[in-house]
C-alpha cells in the first residue's frame, strides 16, 4: 500500500472517530497518534492534512453532500462511507493540484476495504457529482491566479 493511501485511511479513521465518539478534533489527535508512533512523517503528515481540511471545513462539506446525495441525510448514511465521502471532499478543496478522478479511485478503494460493494458504487457516484460541481471552481480560481486548467491539477 503506497504512503498516500494509508494516509487516507488513517484519516478517514480519524474522522470516524470524531463523528461517532464526538470528540474534539484535539482529542481525536492527541489519542490517535498516541496509537500510532511508528509511521513515517510523510504519512502522519498528510493524514492530518486531511482530517485538517475536512474538519476546518466542515459546514461546507456537508453542504456539497447534501446537494449532490438525493434522498439521504449525512446522519443516516452508514458511519463508514459518509466519513469516506467527508475525506475525499477535503482533498477536492484543500488539494486542488490532486487530479480527482486520482482522489476518487482512492476513495473507492478504500470503501472496498472497510464498507460494502453498494456503497462503493453510492460513493463514485457522489464524489463524481461533487467533482463536477467544482470543477467550474477550480478553472475560475486557476484563472483568476494566472494558472491553466491543466497546471491547477499537476502534481
Amino acid at each position: 500500500m503506497g504512503t498516500r493511501r494509508k494516509s487516507r485511511e488513517l484519516a478517514l479513521q480519524m474522522l470516524f472517530q470524531a463523528d461517532m465518539g464526538k470528540q474534539s478534533v484535539e482529542h481525536v489527535k492527541k489519542t490517535f497518534w498516541a496509537e500510532r508512533r511508528d509511521l513515517e512523517d510523510s504519512v502522519r503528515n498528510f493524514a492530518d492534512d486531511i482530517f485538517r481540511v475536512a474538519m476546518e471545513r466542515y459546514d461546507e462539506i456537508g453542504v456539497l453532500l447534501e446537494g449532490h446525495t438525493e434522498h439521504w441525510r449525512l446522519e443516516r448514511m452508514a458511519a463508514v462511507d459518509r466519513n469516506i465521502l467527508r475525506a475525499g471532499v477535503a482533498e477536492f478543496l484543500g488539494f486542488p493540484k490532486t487530479p480527482r478522478p486520482v482522489i476518487i479511485n482512492e476513495a473507492l478503494e478504500i470503501a472496498r476495504r472497510f464498507s460494502t460493494p453498494e456503497s462503493v458504487q453510492f460513493i463514485n457516484g457522489v464524489l463524481d457529482s461533487v467533482a463536477r460541481k467544482l470543477e467550474p471552481q477550480a478553472a475560475t480560481h486557476s484563472a483568476t491566479h494566472g494558472l491553466t486548467h491543466g497546471d491547477a491539477h499537476k502534481k
